[in-house]
């Protein structure tokens, strides 16, 4: 029926348009009100579901099978109306079109959000995040924890042979397998926290989307989004164990919140948290001030304008003064569990604009990794090549002989930028594959009058640093020596 009606995200927003379907993002319905009254079946499922309104039952039996809705309490009937009680959410991705069974949007038209205890979150800025994190390789086994509606599960069927989707809230699992009846997509449904449910088991790729509220986890909880437990516990506690449910060279991919204590770089904190035969590649998105990240989650609850609200505002700062706590990270951690003597870790800020979806990034970061030569030997033999969309960009005097910089900014993955000089844009420039970087090297120690050796040594770690950003890539990787047993400069790169 939902097939029928092509209730899909293309045709939904082709029926509100650019500007009532960008209204509705911003929990506003009366452009699209104004624009879906025809008694259409499309126009039907529009108004009931995500503008939230009463609807003839006359034109929503025409859509749906409104009885079986109404005795499972997913719709309700009131006179010759019926209102929907749940959200079935259009959703997809370039290849699929899917629905997704959660509760309904809090605060649409600038009504103060009501949210219960057990409400199942729909589509949400973290939910795409995370989708757009993942890895996307074909893998025997996923692990969808803390599935909530469903999202992460649907899209890992596309790609796993088996997929368990665990959650603490049995109304998140009941409404994932709703979703999941609903698509005739396969994936096993279990009730527990964390990794209980799955004890013994282990996973090619564990996608998690934790209750990561930095908070001091004794006032009310909304289950989606607080663990229970103070501080950044839960996301450690989700970090720390995930090796023990990893298969070797398997992913497992966060999204997270983590503190900043004062006099403590984040970095070091998180680090501690990685399994030891674990590499990690982590980004910090955000830091955000302790003020607005109350704001934020206050408001998200409801308790804006409410007496509890500065209750709570005033107690949640007084917790993190008490806790040392200066500010709170935002971020993405990748790990795979690669079997290494000296595990590889990088972890960085990155708040700058990234290419979406980063999966594909985090995949070349890791085969980047697995192919970094172990010693300047190597690196000066290895054929290097430029990485696809890296643009060179000059600023200088018109006229003038030299540019006063020279930038290199990456159009792919995250868009790093490093700023070089007329040596390094000459070796980049130069790395076409063919000949071996100590070749080039000597080659632009001849044309500028330098001593090969001096220069040798001056520009072998920049190359280092190049190849590790992802500005150069190794032209044959088969032939190059692993990082297993790489030395400690190769271990941790911030």
């Amino acid at each position: 029926m939902l097939v029928r009606a092509d209730y899909t995200v293309g045709a939904v927003r082709g029926l509100l348009g650019d500007t009532a379907h960008g209204a509705l993002l911003r929990n506003e319905t009366t452009p699209a009100l104004r624009l879906t009254g025809d008694g259409s079946p499309l126009a039907t499922l529009t108004r009931l579901f995500a503008l939230q309104v009463p609807v003839a039952a006359a034109a929503a039996a025409a859509t749906l099978p409104v009885d079986p809705l109404l005795e499972a309490g997913l719709l309700e009937r009131s006179g010759d109306e019926v209102r929907a009680l749940v959200d079935v959410r259009a959703y997809g991705d370039e290849d699929h079109d899917w629905w997704v069974v959660c509760d309904q949007t809090p605060g649409l038209d600038g009504r103060r959000p009501s949210v219960s205890a057990d409400h199942v979150l729909g589509i949400s800025a973290a939910s795409s995040s995370l989708a757009q994190l993942s890895v996307r390789h074909p893998v025997a086994r996923a692990l969808d924890l803390g599935t909530g509606c469903g999202v992460q599960a649907l899209h890992l069927a596309q790609h796993a042979d088996e997929v368990v989707a665990t959650d603490v809230n049995p109304r998140a699992l009941a409404m994932a397998a709703l979703t999941s009846q609903l698509n005739e997509v396969g994936y096993e449904v279990r009730a527990g926290s964390l990794y209980e449910p799955v004890a013994g088991e282990r996973f090619d790729l564990i996608l998690t989307n934790p209750p990561f509220v930095v908070s001091p986890g004794t006032d009310r909880r909304l289950v989606y989004r607080d663990s229970g437990l103070p501080g950044d516990e839960v996301v450690r506690r989700v970090v720390s164990r995930s090796a023990q449910h990893l298969a070797e060279d398997g992913w497992c991919q966060v999204l997270a919140n983590w503190v900043h204590r004062r006099g403590q770089d984040w970095r070091e904190r998180v680090d501690r948290w990685i399994p030891p035969d674990c590499d990690a590649w982590v980004l910090q998105r955000e830091r955000v001030d302790l003020p607005t990240y109350v704001e934020m989650w206050l408001t998200d609850a409801g308790l804006h304008g409410t007496p509890e609200y500065l209750r709570r505002y005033d107690r949640w700062l007084g917790w993190f003064d008490e806790q040392q706590i200066e500010a709170v990270g935002f971020g993405w951690l990748s790990l795979r569990r690669a079997g290494r003597e000296r595990p590889v870790r990088r972890l960085e800020e990155w708040p700058y604009e990234i290419e979406q979806p980063v999966g594909p990034a985090v995949s070349q970061w890791a085969a980047g990794v697995d192919a970094l030569p172990v010693g300047d030997v190597e690196l000066l033999g290895a054929r290097l090549r430029v990485a696809e969309g890296l643009v060179q960009e000059t600023v200088g005097e018109p006229g003038a002989a030299d540019p006063e910089r020279i930038l290199l900014r990456l159009q792919r993955g995250v868009r790093r930028a490093r700023q070089v000089d007329t040596v390094e844009a000459g070796f980049v420039g130069a790395c076409d594959g063919e000949l071996q970087a100590g070749q080039l090297l000597d080659a632009l120690a001849e044309l500028t009058g330098a001593e090969a050796a001096a220069l040798r040594s001056a520009y072998l770690p920049r190359v280092l640093e190049l190849l590790v950003d992802g500005i150069l890539h190794l032209s044959d990787r088969a032939a190059s020596h692993s990082v297993r047993t790489s030395p400690d400069r190769y271990r941790i790169v911030t």
